[in-house]
């Protein structure tokens, strides 16, 4: 049998759930694209945040390195994950190999991405509607997993993509769902972070939700919290809402 292929593992529900949870909480990646030049790859930091189906999204200056490269050729990869105590090599992380596609402002998903990249990197918007500066969507075409070491997968993007009728449904109300879910009811938010999530400390709000799931950011610390099942009616959202929230102060004592 092929080295390589007794080194991949069978993609398994766990190794999905890894590889949602790493695309959806990593709020920066490295970028590698190519240039005109011909040359070789041109790798970069660069922020990042989710459109509905949770594909990447990132916003650069046409005056940047990396930028030139997507203009030149719209194949990319982006890798996920941040290392953590110890060995960088010993933490789990995630590679996309995408498609990247510039947003028009004329767009009528602008106005959403937008939106969903400033509520997880608020001091951009500072810039971000500078002439010079543009959003991309990065569409996966694949995914190679390492979940440490001894595991690693390769991924389908219906492996970790978001697939639902209500994905523009939840688009249009998400903006109005989070502002009612951070003033009405703060005590759910509190304690979705703390039980569901584990997290002792800091003030958390939701940031983001899709059909799911949703985030909770507290400064720069951002966590991912996924439904039991992806919503396939938006109207599903506020009693799945109300339901994790009386599982979760039952859980608490």
């Amino acid at each position: 049998m092929d080295q390589k292929k007794q080194t991949i593992r069978e993609t398994d529900n766990e190794a999905r759930a890894l590889a949602r949870r790493l695309i959806s909480s990593s709020r920066y990646g490295s970028l590698a694209v190519l240039l005109p030049d011909g040359g070789h790859p041109f790798a970069s930091r660069t922020a990042v945040a989710n459109d509905i189906d949770r594909a990447p999204v990132i916003l650069v200056s046409d005056l940047s390195g990396h930028t030139s490269g997507l203009k030149n050729d719209p194949r990319v990869s982006l890798l996920l994950g941040a290392p953590g105590k110890g060995d960088p090599l010993a933490h789990p992380r995630i590679t996309l190999q995408c498609k990247a596609e510039r947003i028009g402002r004329d767009e009528e998903r602008h106005p959403r991405i937008r939106a969903r990249f400033l509520r997880r990197h608020p001091k951009s918007a500072l810039y971000a509607d500078f002439g010079d500066f543009a959003f991309y969507r990065l569409t996966p075409a694949s995914a190679s997993l390492n979940g440490g070491f001894g595991k690693a997968y390769n991924l389908a993007p219906g492996d970790f993509l978001i697939r639902s009728a209500a994905l523009e449904p939840l688009a249009a109300m998400e903006e109005s769902a989070i502002e009612h879910m951070n003033e009405d009811h703060a005590d759910a938010v509190e304690v979705y972070a703390r039980v569901l999530a584990g997290e002792k400390t800091g003030k958390w709000l939701i940031s983001a939700i899709d059909a799911a799931g949703f985030e909770l950011m507290s400064g720069d610390r951002l966590i991912r919290i996924e439904f039991d099942k992806v919503l396939e009616d938006s109207s599903r959202l506020a009693p799945t809402l109300a339901a994790m929230a009386k599982a979760a102060r039952k859980q608490q004592g």
